[in-house]
């Protein structure tokens, strides 16, 4: 029995990275300069708030410049330090180079809780925090592209790219400076939901493998497997609303900060958002077993095919992973399974989707909003129409050939070209499919490793190593 202890979100992410080197047979002193973190940068900076001075502290971690820029979130929680944010940057180069998305692993944080501000005071943080990443070479389309992450939005990421645009008013790739922007200010199609798609595809692409599924004593394909979601953030409602629409899953847990609720017929989940935004909570939501907030963490222990914690880190653990019912763990959220809590599970057969592979969706689609900005095109410009009369005439070919008749529903269904948010779409679903068979591959061709987890650890360090030894960065 692995005994329960403190153990840092970092340190995890470290045990992880320790278990799956071997496995690559690279040189010891090449595996320490790709764990390493190359560069924290920690900031105190005054701001004015209600008329009195605040000091605000915050950072920017960039833990691998194998791939320029780096990329990564900002975080504004009250958690905020210098472990969190280099652990969030080290998974951050992992989960690049498992979704072959080129950049190296980034990520800020703001030691704020930023429900306690208001909007105006929120926008001067950012901009004071904006301006001291540029002073310090931190930020630039070239150099290193934030993103929203918990806490933060699509506004957040308007004030990062405005202040940078008053400092370099000529540069004409400014935009590509922040990703998650809003789509007028050119953001992209499709990015507020991309991290819980992308959840949803990976869990979709494990469910649809015969192997995995006979294991678990499972029958293939997501339809009509029940889930349970820790948390209803951007991430967790996506992954929820997109799951029961498009998968046909059975949402049967909630968990959420007043604490969580079950019904084993099924809860509807957009009928339970609309019912928290007009109550404020999902305990008062009919028909379901109640757990209080003392008690929400026993969202972990609910009965389901499919657990996705989409909240925070270190949330299944040594003391409650022996309790785990799900037989698949979706780590929706970055490290929502601290390392003593893998091995148990492990122990227990319960296969763990790995976050540096399942929420790649976020950072994939914030990869084409840095392409779309330096192409200075939306995506399908050039080629919609044109595909649309393509198709036309391929169904005036087939009616004229046939005799039959297509009815208009079907033809406007048929020549319809791609949007953005549908060549969005694709590309995420492309990303996630292949990720996933990488990481699988990885883990059949290897006898030695024994889950997913460091099969994808083991295939983003192979991945980081090549280009070190491509670009001549290793001697």
């Amino acid at each position: 029995m692995i005994m329960a202890k403190n153990v840092s979100f970092l340190d995890s992410v470290n045990r992880y990275f320790d278990a799956a080197a071997p496995h690559t047979g690279l040189d010891e002193g090449l595996l320490k300069q790709i764990k390493v973190c190359n560069g924290v940068y920690q900031i105190h900076f005054p701001v004015m708030v209600d008329g009195k001075v605040q000091v605000i502290e915050a950072y920017r971690a960039q833990h691998s410049n194998h791939r320029s820029p780096t990329k990564g979130g900002i975080r504004y929680s009250n958690h905020v330090n210098q472990d969190e944010v280099v652990a969030l940057a080290t998974l951050m180069s992992y989960k690049c180079a498992i979704v072959d998305v080129p950049f190296g692993g980034a990520k800020g944080g703001v030691k704020i809780n930023p429900w306690e501000y208001s909007e105006a005071d929120l926008e001067k943080i950012t901009r004071r925090y904006t301006t001291e990443l540029i002073r310090h070479k931190f930020i630039g389309p070239a150099i290193d592209v934030p993103a929203p992450d918990y806490g933060t939005g699509s506004r957040e990421m308007a004030w990062i790219y405005d202040t940078y645009r008053a400092f370099y008013p000529d540069d004409i790739n400014a935009a590509g400076c922040v990703t998650g922007k809003p789509v007028n200010q050119n953001g992209v199609r499709g990015r507020t939901e991309a991290t819980g798609r992308g959840v949803f595809y990976g869990i979709r692409e494990a469910c649809n493998n015969k192997e995995l599924m006979d294991k678990l004593g499972l029958e293939m394909g997501i339809e009509g497997k029940t889930m349970v979601i820790q948390g209803l953030g951007n991430v967790g409602s996506y992954t929820a609303t997109i799951s029961q629409d498009e998968g046909e899953v059975k949402i049967v847990g909630v968990s959420e900060v007043e604490g969580a609720i079950y019904n084993a017929d099924g809860i509807d989940i957009h009928a339970l958002l609309r019912h928290r935004a007009h109550h404020g909570s999902i305990l008062s939501y009919p028909d379901a077993r109640i757990y209080g907030k003392d008690k929400r963490r026993a969202v972990m222990e609910f009965e389901c095919d499919i657990l996705v914690p989409a909240a925070l880190e270190n949330q299944i653990d040594a003391n409650n992973a022996a309790n785990v019912r799900a037989k698949i763990i979706a780590e929706a959220a970055n490290g929502p399974v601290t390392a003593d809590g893998a091995a148990i599970l492990a122990e227990r057969g319960v296969v763990v989707i790995p976050d540096i592979y399942l929420n790649a969706g976020g950072v994939t689609v914030s990869y084409f909003e840095w392409l779309k900005n330096l192409s200075h095109m939306r995506f399908g410009r050039l080629e919609k129409r044109f595909d649309e009369r393509a198709y036309r005439r391929i169904v005036d070919q087939i009616e004229a050939t046939t005799g039959k008749v297509i009815s208009d529903r079907d033809r406007e269904l048929i020549v319809r070209g791609a949007d953005e948010i549908d060549l969005v779409r694709s590309g995420l679903e492309e990303t996630m499919i292949t990720g996933f068979q990488q990481v699988y591959k990885m883990y059949t061709d290897n006898a030695e490793i024994k889950d997913l987890r460091t099969a994808a650890f083991a295939l983003a360090i192979s991945k980081i190593s090549s280009d070190y030894i491509a670009l001549g960065i290793w001697p």
